[in-house]
């Protein structure tokens, strides 16, 4: 039970919300709520940029592949009782 499938499986169980900016690429129908969810499970956290202290939570950065098999990262806001997703970006 490796640190990223922790941190992955931690980011799913808590309730899920998007910000503005997420739900703006989520229109421009690059990427999905399903693409989200798969990076969620299979992703990869980039311990590198991730645990970044921002306000109560900390930002974690995941990348994984859209549904069209281009590379795409995660930015999402861990708090202690829900999870934001910030940003959505193309790689």
């Amino acid at each position: 039970y490796f640190p990223n499938a922790r941190v992955l499986k931690d980011l799913r169980n808590k309730p899920f919300h998007y910000s503005d900016d997420a739900k703006q690429r989520i229109a421009q129908k690059w990427c999905d709520t399903a693409d989200v969810r798969k990076i969620l499970t299979n992703g990869d956290v980039d311990f590198d940029k991730s645990k970044v202290k921002i306000g109560s939570g900390k930002l974690y950065v995941v990348t994984g592949k859209n549904s069209q098999n281009q590379d795409i990262t995660l930015e999402m806001v861990n708090y202690s009782d829900r999870v934001l997703l910030k940003d959505i970006k193309k790689d």
